[in-house]
């Protein structure tokens, strides 16, 4: 559907305009922060980083399935995708901006605009828009739906992996699912109401993007690059793939991406600015504060689950945080992986259990 849509858009009189605005990048907006943030969390969204779904995903492989090889497709792919991407709307754009007579950067939108008002007032300028409009809202509800496949899956495997014997009896699975659907049914009418955008904006920037996704990535981070150790971590992937990955990505590990996530957060916190809702709206103090309280909704278990572990842990306190904040001395990867899975506990020490099903290729 995006070749469809980047092939007739090019075909429109002024995409030129929108391709040449689209690969002519604004130096001086990298001094706003609100820019860092959302091109960072949009990274982490789109490749599912820190939000369980490439650990559900992988939990599915065989243990000796290259899953190094599979970050490089995963990331070129997606990039060129979103790449393309651009062509196709901002080929139309260029064309919506040549028939309205205004420069492109006033049709240009972020955010839903883009995809609920701009594109298909752009689409309506065409000829024959009933099928260029069935085009693109087809491609629209196809990513949302692969989306919330992805999502649900690493939400059931989370809660199925915790609680097997519960989960697993008859059909306690599935309807547990129909309950999240059904719930995620009910809060998603209040966004097609007529002020449903502003609520969209509030729990897209809030729930699960910006400030919530950045302190996972950090929290993340830290387990794998101090707390489990990069050359740990190493032999693990070797151990599973047969070699070694580039020694760049032991500084990665360590150094660079908790560097990166925590600079752009602190930088993200100094600069901040309340959400604009668009056409000059900004969200009013009740609005901005339920959306603090849906970040800390998810943020605020990392906390309480590290705080629960450091209580009920034997010993002295600088005993128990150092026991919780190291690997578990027999968390070892050349054990039989077909009766023992290796699993974060929530404060970051990795532990063995007995029995259980194949471990996961990401940890």
């Amino acid at each position: 559907m995006l070749a469809i849509l980047l092939v007739r858009g090019i075909t429109l009189p002024g995409a030129a305009q929108g391709i040449v605005y689209y690969l002519n990048p604004n130096i001086t907006r990298l001094a706003d922060p609100q820019v860092w943030m959302d091109a960072g969390t949009q990274i982490f969204f789109s490749y599912g980083i820190c939000l369980g779904s490439l650990t559900a995903l992988g939990s599915y492989n065989k243990y000796n399935n290259d899953c190094y090889k599979d970050c490089y497709s995963l990331c070129l792919l997606n990039s060129a995708t979103s790449f393309l991407a651009g062509f196709a709307i901002f080929s139309v754009l260029g064309f919506m901006a040549q028939e309205q007579g205004v420069d492109i950067a006033d049709v240009a939108q972020s955010g839903p605009g883009l995809a609920f008002i701009a594109y298909p007032r752009a689409v309506a300028m065409m000829p024959l828009p009933q099928l260029w409009a069935v085009c693109f809202f087809l491609m629209i509800i196809m990513l949302g739906l692969d989306t919330q496949f992805v999502s649900l899956e690493a939400l059931m495997t989370s809660v199925t992996d915790l609680y097997p014997t519960v989960i697993r009896l008859g059909y306690r699975r599935e309807l547990l699912l129909l309950m999240v659907c059904v719930v995620c049914f009910l809060v998603g009418l209040v966004m097609v109401t007529p002020g449903g955008l502003y609520v969209f904006q509030i729990y897209d920037h809030y729930s699960c993007s910006g400030a919530s996704l950045l302190l996972l990535s950090i929290f993340q981070s830290v387990a794998v690059g101090w707390v489990y150790g990069p050359d740990r971590f190493n032999d693990n992937i070797k151990h599973m793939i047969g070699y070694s990955p580039l020694p760049f990505f032991k500084l990665c590990w360590r150094y660079l991406t908790p560097a990166m996530c925590t600079a752009t957060f602190v930088f993200s916190l100094v600069c901040w600015s309340p959400l604009s809702l668009g056409k000059g709206v900004v969200a009013p103090g009740w609005a901005t504060a339920l959306g603090w309280l849906l970040t800390l909704s998810s943020v605020s278990l990392l906390p309480i689950c590290a705080l629960y572990a450091l209580a009920t842990t034997p010993g002295s306190l600088t005993q128990r945080f150092r026991r919780l904040c190291r690997p578990a001395p027999n968390s070892n990867l050349a054990l039989d992986h077909r009766t023992t899975s290796l699993t974060f506990d929530p404060c970051l020490a990795l532990t063995a259990e007995k029995p259980k099903e194949p471990i996961a290729d990401v940890i």
